[in-house]
Formats: structure tokens, sequence, C-alpha cells
């Protein structure tokens, strides 16, 4: 996918674009673990894509740095913040 295209999403759809590629990127490891991907190449291009939207989320947010799950920015462990 290109980028013009996820700079066109909202980020609410960038977010569900995300969560898409990351299951298909879970399906393709699975199949890669049980001799069925045809393609490996498939690995590499939707862990860009999945990369490329979380920039995208990142420009479109504003943030210095990405969050973690507890929404607290991530940084170096120990560091303080």
């Amino acid at each position: 996918m290109k980028a013009s295209e996820l700079h066109a999403l909202s980020e609410k759809e960038l977010l569900a674009k995300a969560a898409e590629l990351r299951g298909e990127l879970f399906d393709a490891r699975v199949k890669k673990a049980t001799g069925q991907l045809e393609k490996p190449a498939v690995l590499r291009r939707l862990r860009r894509d999945i990369a490329r939207v979380e920039t995208i989320l990142w420009e479109k947010r504003g943030d210095q740095r990405p969050h973690d799950a507890a929404g607290r920015k991530a940084g170096r462990a120990g560091a303080s913040q």
C-alpha cells in the first residue's frame, strides 16, 4: 500500500488497517510454519506495510515518541521522563 493512500485515511481507519495487517501477518507466519506459504516475500511486504501505517499514525498524532500499550511514552528503561 502506498503512503499517499494511507495519508488520506483518518486515524481511526489507520488503526483498523494496522490491525488488519497484523492479522494477515499472523496468518502468513502460520502458513510459513506449516509449509503452506507460497510467496515468502509476503512477510516482508506485510512488515513494511505495518511500519508504514504506524509511521503515518505517528505523524498524524504529532508525538515525539510512540506510546506503549499503557499509553505512556516509550523510552529507555529506567530513564526519568
